[in-house]
């Protein structure tokens, strides 16, 4: 019987996985190198979509010293099944929470030691506790690019409405829908085919390793329901410039009509960890 290639693809994410990456990595904290290296690897952990590289100590010109006192093993049931790239922690495969200790500055719990023979001499790093990251010459924001990644925009003539408890928020027929590998088609309209009247910006930001960064809109009757429904990029990376200045709202927290038809809410790392836990397989999305 044929197997559906998101099934496949989603039993991994309770293992333990890596990959070597082929380019040279470095990083700088506070304006100095503190990495520099053509031996890293990219590696999930389980229960993480988004991957986090890894680094022989060696290559690392920080000090590498277990943190003390070790931290607690983590409540893993106090988390949701799909973890985004939102923290570095918690770790969900056993190993030694470390510090990296640099000339003028500790940075706390940044880094992890796998207890796996495959990545012994390994250290999982913490993206966000270094400055600047560069893959050959080319800066990376984020998180690490996902080899095995993509994004397509594609433009269309189908009609789209989005919707948030009766109320449309955006209706076009001249659609981009950005195609995510693993994520929800999201649709992304023209700003003259929003309802900009029933939106405010918010002071949300969140960047995207492929897109750049994002700025959102929530719904001006200020709902927690409507809170940061939508987002932006002014400025986006390339793989995403066709969608500038364009509007995408969450599949996740509103109603999308193609042509009419009501889509089926998606579930994914940005719905409710209990939507998590009851999705079927037809609806859970892996990032």
């Amino acid at each position: 019987m044929a197997l559906r290639m998101k099934r496949h693809l989603g039993q991994s994410i309770s293992e333990l996985r890596f990959e070597p990456v082929a380019v040279r990595l470095r990083a700088y904290v506070d304006g100095r190198p503190a990495l520099d290296t053509v031996r890293a690897a990219l590696v999930w952990e389980p229960r993480r979509l988004v991957p986090v590289y890894a680094v022989p100590e060696d290559d690392l010109l920080l000090a590498v010293e277990p943190t003390e006192p070790p931290p607690a093993a983590p409540d893993l049931a106090a988390y949701p099944p799909m973890l985004g790239p939102d923290s570095f922690e918690p770790h969900t495969t056993p190993g030694t929470v470390v510090d990296l200790v640099g000339p003028d500055r500790r940075l706390d719990r940044a880094g992890f030691r796998p207890d796996d023979p495959v990545l012994d001499g390994l250290v999982v790093l913490d993206f966000a506790a270094f400055d600047r990251w560069l893959a050959e010459d080319e800066e990376l924001v984020g998180h690490p690019h996902d080899p095995f990644k993509r994004i397509d925009v594609l433009s269309s003539r189908r009609h789209v409405e989005i919707s948030l408890d009766g109320t449309v928020l955006a209706a076009t027929d001249r659609p981009l829908l950005l195609i995510e590998t693993h994520l929800p088609v999201r649709y992304y309209v023209p700003p003259a085919d929003v309802a900009t009247s029933l939106l405010r910006p918010s002071d949300t930001r969140s960047t995207c390793a492929y897109k750049g960064h994002a700025t959102y809109l929530s719904t001006a009757d200020g709902s927690a329901a409507g809170r940061d429904i939508g987002w932006t990029y002014r400025q986006p990376l390339d793989d995403a410039l066709r969608v500038r200045d364009h509007v995408a709202f969450w599949n996740e927290r509103t109603d999308v009509r193609v042509d009419g038809e009501l889509l089926r809410r998606p579930v994914t790392p940005w719905s409710t960890p209990a939507e998590q836990r009851g999705a079927d397989a037809d609806s859970l999305e892996f990032g």
